[in-house]
């Protein structure tokens, strides 16, 4: 049976002055993948990210997923489609708890407004207490001890903690694609292999779920992603298997090195 195309894009161009950060990037996202995304600083990467999500305009070209063209879209409705992302430097509000945090970025499922909220009393109460359950079951997928601590700040935790909670506070939405900006930044060896672990785990229990995953540690790339796509200078030069691309001259050249 053919995968289904979740994301597709083609001729897609983003510059800035006289540079060009994506070069008619042509690049397709199958349903259920783990996709990685390599390449050179300055390649391109957090680029594609930023147009997908709809910070950057494109130039030229098209991004379609499933079937809605995204370049017209504001962020707010990109992400009310079903995209959501993490970012290489936090952006988690650390004086708030893990439970505000993921609520943040759980609004497109919350039914509460101001009349909501003076008139529906109970309804109310019913839906946080139905979203703390769902955000625990969430977070205990990750780590059963952070699951404990719902109402703990998060500028409490660990650098891997704090990972944790900025994943799972993209995945509290139930999106289909799932954006990671280097996800292993600033951690070590092992703390990089347990968050794969979670990684796949969740992805285990949410086959639909799609993920494309920006990073430098090969290790991590080889490991998760079915599929790679390396970039340099805004343009695809690879695709494939990792086996594929780390044999590719090209990618030898721009990036990964012959040794």
């Amino acid at each position: 049976m053919k995968e289904e195309l979740l994301l597709s894009c083609s001729d897609l161009t983003v510059r800035f002055g006289g540079l060009t950060a994506l070069d008619a990037l042509e690049l397709e996202v199958r349903a259920g993948e783990i996709l990685g995304l390599i390449g050179p600083n300055g390649s391109g990467k957090t680029t594609f990210f930023n147009v997908i999500t709809g910070i950057y305009r494109a130039a030229a070209g098209r991004v379609l997923f499933l079937n809605d063209e995204l370049t017209a879209m504001t962020p707010q409705r990109i992400y009310g489609a079903g995209i959501t992302r993490t970012f290489q430097r936090s952006r988690l509000a650390l004086p708030l708890s893990v439970f505000d945090n993921l609520m943040i970025g759980n609004h497109r499922l919350l039914h509460h407004g101001l009349w909501f909220n003076l008139f529906r009393r109970s309804a109310l109460r019913k839906e946080i207490e139905e979203n703390l359950a769902r955000a625990r079951a969430l977070v205990a997928t990750f780590s059963a001890r952070l699951a404990q601590r719902m109402f703990d700040a998060a500028g409490t935790f660990s650098m891997i903690d704090r990972r944790r909670i900025e994943i799972c506070r993209a995945l509290v939405s139930e999106p289909r694609l799932l954006l990671l900006d280097e996800p292993s930044a600033g951690m070590t060896l092992e703390e990089t292999r347990e968050l794969m672990d979670d990684l796949l785990a969740v992805r285990s229990r949410l086959p639909c779920l799609s993920i494309v995953i920006i990073e430098h540690e090969m290790g991590v790339i080889e490991r998760v992603c079915g599929r790679c796509a390396v970039l340099n200078y805004g343009r695809k030069i690879s695709e494939g298997a990792y086996a594929q691309i780390a044999a590719d001259p090209q990618v030898q050249a721009a990036y990964l090195g012959t040794d």
